[in-house]
């Protein structure tokens, strides 16, 4: 574990700083610092890409983290303010209880959690974690906006459910109705495929038949293997019937990538792979992403990934909720942070806000290829009372989730 504080990044205008003196521009009095945790699970060792053009990384999300705190510190000392770091990473099945208690003896009172759903509720659920405030980064699972649900829990991640309905807002904009479905024989899959299915349905597609891959998530092909993949694609999907796309469901990314140019009839692969729907991606250069996309390779060195975007959101959050209110307290920044005047500009063409009545960050959605972006839902057309952010995922009226 250790602190990392966020680079000294001066404003200085030639007229102000002469005229003034880097005295005037500092506050007359320094407040409590902000403390937050990263609390984070190491990569298996047995989980490696698919392909080998994608990097292994053993530094993901928290990447994100950092950068979130040297950019709240970048104005945050004009305020008096200073957002501190500390870190904690357990291997896979690891003390999460061991990890909490070491970020509470650091004096940490916001939480980044980078873990899965199971871990994650292991720490909503230790009572060392007081009143402290948790962003959960990383976990989908539509049920810890819902019946799981707590009131310390924010989301800064989406769900499931809404890059489902981000994937089916786009389609029916293109007027593919008639969904294939093939996904994957893991719990996640099916989950997602369920998902899926309730995406369809609210917005009016027909899933015209499905099927499941048979295969083991660790059978992946040998060096090799093109003219036995060639061959058994074509047969495993040729009973399907008309469709006018195949959508994948494969979370762990061990068999999707086979299927574009290998299907039966020529038709678009979307889902997890092919066309995707995600928060964030290295292609996105649009409203500013550049500038974002710039900052996180200088400190990264590589691209920035779904959850490091979702790390430096929970962290941005922080600072902006800060820098509106001036105040460091935990209620003061929640208060605001669910109140109609948080925005956040999160370089995706709408500000970014939290729902009251879940805790999970409302947001565009990147509808994408591997080098492109194709479009960003909520798409044309798709209205809501409230704001059309709120046509992806569970809404409101839906919502099992009672505080």
């Amino acid at each position: 574990m250790k602190a990392r504080r966020g680079p000294l990044r001066w404003l200085a205008t030639g007229g102000l700083a002469l005229g003034l003196g880097w005295s005037a521009l500092l506050p007359a009095e320094t407040l409590e610092p902000i403390v937050v945790g990263y609390l984070g699970m190491e990569r298996p060792d047995d989980r490696e890409p698919l392909s080998v053009l994608d990097p292994v990384l053993d530094d993901e999300g928290v990447q994100g983290a950092r950068l979130g705190i040297n950019d709240n510190n970048a104005s945050a000392q004009f305020l008096g303010q200073e957002f501190v770091l500390h870190e904690a990473t357990v291997a896979e099945g690891g003390e999460i209880d061991e990890a909490l208690e070491g970020l509470v003896e650091q004096g940490v009172e916001w939480i980044v959690s980078d873990l899965p759903a199971d871990a994650l509720l292991e720490v909503m659920a230790n009572p060392d974690l007081g009143a402290r405030i948790v962003f959960n980064a990383r976990a989908p699972d539509d049920p810890l906006r819902s019946e799981a649900c707590h009131s310390q829990l924010y989301h800064t991640t989406p769900s499931r459910r809404m890059l489902a309905d981000a994937l089916a807002q786009f389609l029916g904009f293109k007027q593919w109705n008639r969904w294939a479905l093939v996904y994957g024989n893991t719990e996640e899959d099916r989950i997602l495929a369920d998902a899926l299915r309730a995406a369809a349905e609210r917005y009016g597609h027909r899933i015209v038949g499905d099927k499941q891959w048979p295969h083991d998530p660790m059978a992946r092909r040998a060096e090799g293997g093109f003219h036995a993949i060639q061959r058994e694609i074509p047969v495993f999907v040729q009973d399907l019937p008309e469709h006018d796309v195949l959508v994948i469901a494969d979370e762990t990314d061990y068999f999707g990538e086979y299927f574009p140019y290998q299907t039966w009839a020529p038709r678009p692969v979307v889902g997890t792979q092919g066309l995707i729907a995600t928060p964030w991606h290295r292609a996105h250069e649009s409203w500013g992403a550049v500038q974002l996309q710039r900052r996180f390779e200088e400190l990264a060195e590589r691209w920035m990934t779904p959850r490091d975007f979702a790390a430096w959101l929970a962290l941005r959050s922080l600072g902006e909720a800060a820098a509106r209110t001036g105040a460091v307290e935990r209620e003061a920044i929640l208060d605001y942070m669910l109140s109609e005047e948080f925005e956040l500009a999160g370089y995706l063409g709408l500000p970014v806000s939290y729902r009251a009545w879940n805790h999970q960050l409302r947001q565009p959605i990147l509808v994408t290829g591997p080098r492109m972006v194709a479009s960003v839902s909520p798409q044309e057309g798709y209205l809501h009372p409230r704001t059309p952010l709120d046509s992806l995922g569970v809404d409101e009226g839906e919502s099992t989730c009672r505080f």
